[in-house]
């Protein structure tokens, strides 16, 4: 295929910086933002590499075209215009997803219609056919109409990239990997300082911060969509695999500790720890927040501890954060982060946060406090 293929990481609400941060230390230099996606150009291996390896996005699509689209005919030529036979094979699955906001085409099932069969117009004047069995490779197809503008992408990851293979269970409201990923690669850790989390849940923090502390791809324990299709083929997939496992530095010494008071989410975090292959390197104890002793100097404390409108009562949870405020203030050397749609977690917390980012939660507007310690001394 002629010319570098036009990707798009979407990214969370709020968190579109730090996936574009991510693309860029894996070495994506063109990236360019919008609202819920980055935009960067690419290769083949790059579907590869970037569904292996990006942490807080939440999949990599293909972006096959973008046009206005007034009417259905408009909709129909300029969907029919792309190249889809250079992409999906004449056994093809290809399932059309879709949405619209603020376009004269607002009807969603139609224009999943439309475009489906401007797919089949096209596809049947490459494979010379009437009937598509569609049994083999899967090609989810979304149409996106805003401001009467059609955007149509093929998702090259499948189940969202937070499903990273390693979590057979979780406890209720649990953190999303790619939003604990991106509170940890907001705050000052890095894998020579001691992390803790006082309320851990299902370990999802801890289990991050190991993956990120040892550079593992956090997509290496799972499968994609793409990865029969013909057209990467997978002598890429094993090249991208390879590279991945070469990279792991599972020789750095980690000091990584979660605690919470449920006994049954201590267990169902060491499981997921073991099944991430992390299971020496994290230590889970069951015990309250307020009896926590973390080891070592200039650690960082990195926590989604319970909301009241979905676990807790309001008075524990309030209980709660000044308890972790008065840990905090025992440990003089730490960073303390917390996400919290709390408004008063800095007076229960007995201190003004040093930095503020409004982050969303699922759907949940939160803050994410940043209470800083100092830095470590350098070596």
């Amino acid at each position: 295929m002629p010319g570098p293929l036009q990707l798009i990481a979407t990214a969370p609400m709020g968190l579109e910086a730090v996936v574009a941060r991510e693309l860029k230390d894996l070495g994506y230099e063109d990236t360019r933002t919008e609202n819920g996606r980055v935009n960067f150009t690419g290769d083949y291996i790059d579907i590869c590499r970037c569904n292996l390896w990006l942490r807080t996005s939440d999949r990599v699509l293909i972006k096959m075209g973008e046009f206005d689209a007034f009417t259905f005919d408009e909709l129909f030529e300029g969907t029919k215009a792309l190249p889809w036979q250079d992409w999906i094979p004449a056994h093809g699955e290809f399932p059309v997803e879709g949405r619209s906001h603020k376009s004269q085409l607002s009807s969603v099932p139609a224009c999943q219609g439309i475009v489906k069969k401007a797919i089949v117009e096209k596809l049947k004047e490459s494979y010379d056919t009437e009937w598509f069995e569609e049994t083999g490779p899967r090609y989810v197809i979304e149409v996106i109409m805003l401001n009467d503008k059609a955007l149509l992408t093929l998702d090259t990851t499948g189940p969202a990239l937070h499903k990273r293979g390693y979590r057979k269970h979780a406890t209720e409201a649990p953190l999303k990997e790619t939003m604990a990923a991106a509170l940890i690669l907001l705050s000052r850790w890095n894998p020579s300082r001691p992390f803790y989390d006082p309320c851990c849940g299902s370990g999802t923090l801890p289990i991050e911060a190991a993956l990120i502390g040892w550079n593992i791809a956090p997509g290496l324990r799972r499968t994609f969509n793409s990865e029969p299709w013909p057209v990467i083929g997978e002598e890429l997939w094993e090249q991208a695999r390879e590279e991945a496992y070469d990279a792991v530095r599972d020789d750095i010494p980690l000091n990584i500790a979660g605690s919470d008071i449920d006994s049954e989410a201590i267990e169902i975090a060491m499981a997921a720890a073991k099944s991430a292959g992390l299971g020496n390197e994290i230590t889970f104890t069951r015990q309250p927040a307020a009896s926590i002793v973390p080891e070592g100097e200039y650690g960082c404390m990195i926590t989604n501890p319970p909301y009241g409108e979905r676990i807790g009562e309001e008075k524990e949870i309030r209980k709660l954060i000044a308890q972790l405020g008065r840990v905090a203030a025992g440990m003089p050397t730490w960073s303390f982060f917390a996400i919290t749609p709390t408004p008063q977690f800095e007076h229960e917390f007995h201190r003004k946060a040093d930095k503020r980012r409004k982050l969303f939660n699922g759907r949940i507007e939160c803050q994410y406090l940043q209470f800083l310690g100092p830095l470590p001394p350098r070596r």
